[in-house]
């Protein structure tokens, strides 16, 4: 058999040179399988990787069932190699197979020699990723991956104001629905629903000949069609409400309900937040937050992106926070002036994982008055700190939190210090700007967020200084790659001879980020959506950004699932990764990604240093 012409004809094996694919194709034995033979090891120390050069081969599941067919130049083998995935058993020609095979460790060093192999292959990980989350129609993977847009199943219903009530009851009879939509020449006025008419009308004796815009709820809270179904679901449980107008463009373009998104949902982290709304005390809340580890380990287990995980993990802190504060209005009473609580860090960012603390502060209206209203907000913050403390989300070490007085100050204070930190970039002002630039409200009058974030953005986009600061200042973290590729570790002390993936692996990218979004005036916070939202702006190319986003996402990958890990071994989750823990393959990616990092550094300290920012 020619293998080095057929490897000349496969993906990705095409790219080699004519001299490295004669190497290779000395290196694979081809062997020839009869109808229903076996015996093509898949994963363990004596895994293989497998091309098939004619028939065919079905991947079986341990249960016995058919998971694939594949056939001449598909390839198998490579997952059990590369990620670990076991999630077949074994593969049994289906007719007389002529099959090429490597040898684990050989391909493992091929894929960490050859860019484009390496690359061919994570867009291939990507691919069964999504397929697992497609796999989990009620998953919150799923949840997280789709729009409203494409879970509407009907084109919205909807009734003048001065329709009957008789005439809505027949109307939602009609259509099997649970709630009707109230325009006024095609804008959103209210919404009806069956607890309308059960409360309202019925219990009440009102005349079924009243119009609706008597039993309606006026201006109903509606989200935008862009707007992923997981986030659907915590506005429902954070609102206690059971519909939600869809939007598009400023159109109603139909209605999700609960059932809608509870027939999608299987993982617990979408009960554990509906448990949360449910809670009625700080220590509740902390029991529920011991399903948080478990949620990590079922995102991680099911193939979720890192991303995706962040967010959802970030969602559950939000949610715990949010009912805190609600708890605590509950007892105080109202707020004597308008108030945001802000978030920081991780939360801000929604990247948080199995190990974070709290970072946050309360943003009062300028109407505040210290004497008569602080007893007030001091006693909530006690309680939200004192609370998320318990929740397993300790006290931060710096005490940036809302029960400082510096961080419990009006719109104006909160203004003037950005203006400091601006204006006179010294070391404690850096230090301050990489926390609080990645600021986000959660809960209360977030107009008041809104005019502080339109006043710093407008700030810090015009001081090139300032910039330049922010980005030497971000040089101080840098890659754990020594000068020739080798692994820089962590010296000394607990954790002696590891990487530390957060301060030396995604921190460094998050700063990047961070300096990008502030020079072009861009709000978003997470750090992926500031790289998508400034590619090609002027600091970072459209591929830059594209590369930086990709080694975001393995360096965080790989953080969670040591942390994943741990938490199956019922230990403690940390960042700090021994490289003996890692196959092969990941060892060399993290190089790979360490050093794209380093020279996306070097390229902004360039342009600071020649005064070339924008």
């Amino acid at each position: 058999m020619d293998i080095e012409g057929l490897l000349g004809e496969q993906t990705p094996f095409d790219q080699l040179s004519f001299e490295e694919r004669r190497r290779l194709a000395e290196r694979f034995v081809c062997r020839t399988a009869d109808v229903g033979e076996t015996g093509f090891a898949i994963g363990g120390e004596a895994g293989a990787f497998y091309l098939i050069a004619s028939g065919g081969v079905e991947l079986v599941g341990e249960d016995g069932q058919v998971l694939n067919h594949l056939g001449a130049g598909d390839m198998f083998g490579y997952r059990a190699l590369l990620y670990g995935d076991s999630s077949f058993g074994e593969a049994r020609a289906v007719g007389v197979t002529d099959v090429l095979r490597l040898e684990g460790d050989v391909f493992t060093e091929l894929c960490a020699e050859h860019r484009p192999i390496r690359r061919f292959f994570d867009a291939k990980r990507i691919r069964v990723q999504r397929e697992a989350a497609g796999r989990s129609d009620s998953s919150s993977v799923s949840l997280m991956a789709t729009p409203l847009s494409d879970m509407l199943a009907r084109d919205p219903v909807t009734l003048a104001p001065d329709t009957s009530i008789r005439r809505a009851a027949e109307v939602m009879v009609e259509h099997r629905i649970s709630s009707v939509l109230v325009t006024d020449d095609e804008r959103l006025v209210g919404i009806v629903t069956d607890r309308d008419l059960r409360g309202k009308v019925i219990a009440a004796g009102l005349p079924t000949e009243r119009p609706l815009s008597e039993i309606m709820t006026p201006d109903p809270i509606t989200l935008d069609s862009a707007t992923y179904g997981f986030e659907a679901m915590l506005a429902m449980a954070k609102l206690h409400i059971h519909h939600l107008p869809v939007t598009e463009a400023g159109r109603v373009a139909g209605m999700i309900t609960s059932t809608d998104l509870l027939e999608r949902r299987s993982s617990s982290a979408v009960f554990v937040i509906g448990d949360i709304y449910k809670r009625q005390s700080a220590e509740e809340l902390a029991e529920v937050s011991k399903q948080i580890p478990k949620v990590l380990t079922r995102l991680q287990g099911a193939s979720a992106s890192a991303h995706s995980i962040g967010h959802v993990i970030s969602s559950i802190g939000e949610a715990i926070t949010c009912r805190l504060l609600e708890l605590a209005e509950a007892r105080l009473g109202p707020p004597p002036v308008p108030y945001a609580f802000v978030v920081e860090g991780s939360m801000a960012r929604h990247e948080q994982t199995a190990l974070s603390d709290q970072d946050n502060g309360l943003l009062l209206s300028d109407d505040y008055r210290p004497d008569e209203h602080d007893e007030y907000f001091l006693a909530l913050a006690k309680f939200v700190c004192d609370g998320l403390d318990a929740c397993g989300y300790e006290y931060c070490r710096g005490e940036i939190m809302a029960t400082t007085p510096k961080w419990r100050q009006p719109l104006a204070v909160w203004k003037s210090y950005f203006d400091k930190w601006i204006e006179e970039p010294e070391p404690m002002a850096l230090m301050h700007s990489s926390i609080f630039f990645d600021m986000r409200a959660i809960f209360g009058d977030v107009s008041l967020f809104e005019d502080l974030n339109a006043h710093v953005l407008k700030k810090s986009t015009k001081n090139r200084i300032f910039l330049s600061f922010m980005a030497s200042n971000a040089m101080s973290l840098r890659p754990p790659l020594g000068l020739f590729g080798s692994f820089v570790l962590v010296r000394g002390g607990e954790h002696h001879k590891t990487l530390d993936l957060k301060h030396n692996g995604v921190v460094p990218i998050i700063d990047l980020a961070r300096i990008y979004a502030l020079s072009g005036g861009v709000p978003a916070v997470n750090t992926r959506d500031r790289l998508e939202a400034t590619a090609g702006l002027g600091e970072v190319s459209r591929d830059g950004a594209a590369d930086l986003r990709e080694a975001m996402e393995f360096i965080a990958g790989v953080r969670l699932a040591h942390q994943a890990s741990a938490v199956r071994r019922g230990e403690p989750p940390n960042n700090f990764v021994p490289p003996a823990n890692l196959s092969s393959f990941e060892r060399n990616h993290l190089k790979d990604a360490f050093a794209l990092v380093r020279s996306m550094q070097a390229t902004l300290e360039q342009r600071f240093q020649t005064g070339r920012l924008r």
